[in-house]
């Protein structure tokens, strides 16, 4: 039988969630500069904005936008949107249990007036899908890729809404469980960490300020975000297996576990949404390029969220692969070539490790249960609160202005 006739596109993005909607918003420029072809392949169909105007909900998940990252969101012309449901972070507040020493960043040390904010994801994809109509894309959604076949110039992807494309670029953003990752060989190597997160929103019974909290416990860290009003996103580590018992209690004696494992710092918690659990692993792909094909966001690397990093990390992963494939095709170079993602590589390399293990590290610092260690940390948090330069570089970090 012949082959369905393909339809030729520069670019192919499979997977439209955050990261590949990010991406197709960053190629804005790279579109209207060199006329390129590119197609978004989204498996879930896409609100209509008009037909569900936005709602806020209380169990709406969230994530932490560095500043840098909101610099980022800027270039693409959504961030004033996005940050109209966004809550500032103002402050970090880092602490251990049981010692006594803590790390405070502030924003107004660095001369800002936040170190990032905490945005819904489902606004943050309202708004990215928004600005994605106003872009000459191909959409194909709801849709997925039931077969790829790498091609000398690219790949050959057959859509189960029946479209055959030739993709010069590949880029794979479908996720951390990625089918086509397995399908194409790609192995990931992954560490389990044996915790699971439990996350849900609580109410606090004061404001938060923009204050936001990790704090460790022999348990596992536990992390308050602010959200709009007096909402707080938690994700509170557990031993795998300890989470069932937590996610069985009723909403007041969660609540009061969780008082007892937190404190008072932020106020009584009052109120919690739906509580969810899922594993926790340090997953990274043995390979992030090949000729035609780019891994992105948590296809690429599944972090730890101690650190709140994930996101930031892959949304830093966009802006350098659109970055150098504005350079390629200045120079005359095609977007799936090898020596184009060769660069690309070697441009997300050092950021990558970089993060990874600062990630790691902090998971197994302080998941170590040992007397004289938990002294040194704490003297550690106090030593990091006392000298500024130290606390103002680690504040850089976490806004996602310096690599």
């Amino acid at each position: 039988m012949a082959e369905a006739e393909a339809q030729g596109v520069d670019i192919a993005i499979v997977g439209g969630g955050l990261v590949g909607a990010s991406l197709a918003g960053a190629l804005a420029p790279l579109i209207a500069r060199h006329d390129l072809r590119v197609a978004v392949i989204e498996a879930a169909p896409m609100l209509d904005a008009a037909q569900a105007p936005w709602q806020p909900s209380f169990d709406a998940r969230a994530s932490a936008i560095a500043a840098g990252s909101a610099e980022r969101f800027r270039a693409m012309g959504v961030w004033e949107t996005m940050v109209e449901q966004a809550a500032p972070i103002r402050r970090i507040h880092v602490s251990e249990r049981g010692r006594l020493g803590a790390t405070r960043l502030a924003a107004d040390e660095l001369g800002q007036a936040a170190l990032g904010h905490v945005v819904p994801n489902a606004w943050m994809g309202r708004v990215l899908h928004r600005r994605l109509t106003e872009l000459p894309l191909a959409w194909h959604c709801p849709a997925t890729v039931e077969a790829i076949v790498p091609r000398p110039s690219g790949h050959r992807l057959a859509l189960s809404d029946g479209s055959v494309l030739a993709a010069g670029l590949t880029v794979l953003a479908d996720g951390g469980r990625s089918a086509l990752k397995a399908r194409l060989g790609i192995a990931s190597r992954e560490t389990p960490y044996d915790q699971v997160a439990l996350i849900a929103n609580v109410a606090v019974s004061r404001p938060h300020d923009g204050t936001a909290y990790e704090r460790f416990t022999r348990e596992g860290p536990i992390a308050l975000l602010p959200l709009p009003g007096q909402q707080m996103a938690l994700v509170w580590t557990h031993a795998a297996g300890r989470e069932r018992s937590y996610l069985a209690l009723s909403d007041g004696d969660f609540l009061a576990a969780l008082q007892r494992a937190f404190g008072d710092r932020a106020g009584r918690f009052r109120q919690v949404g739906s509580r969810h659990a899922y594993p926790l692993s340090l997953i990274t792909a043995r390979e992030t390029i090949r000729p035609g094909l780019a891994v992105l966001g948590n296809a690429a690397h599944a972090l730890h969220p101690v650190a709140g990093q994930g996101f930031n990390l892959a949304l830093r992963g966009v802006t350098d692969l659109v970055e150098t494939l504005g350079e390629a095709l200045a120079a005359g170079g095609a977007p799936g070539a090898l020596s184009t993602l060769q660069a690309f590589e070697a441009r997300r390399a050092a950021d990558r490790r970089a993060v990874t293990r600062f990630s790691d590290g902090l998971v197994r610092l302080f998941g170590i249960d040992n007397a004289l260690l938990s002294h040194a940390r704490a003297a550690g948090l106090v030593g990091l609160n006392l000298a500024g330069p130290l606390r103002r570089g680690l504040a850089r970090r976490a806004m996602g202005v310096e690599r």
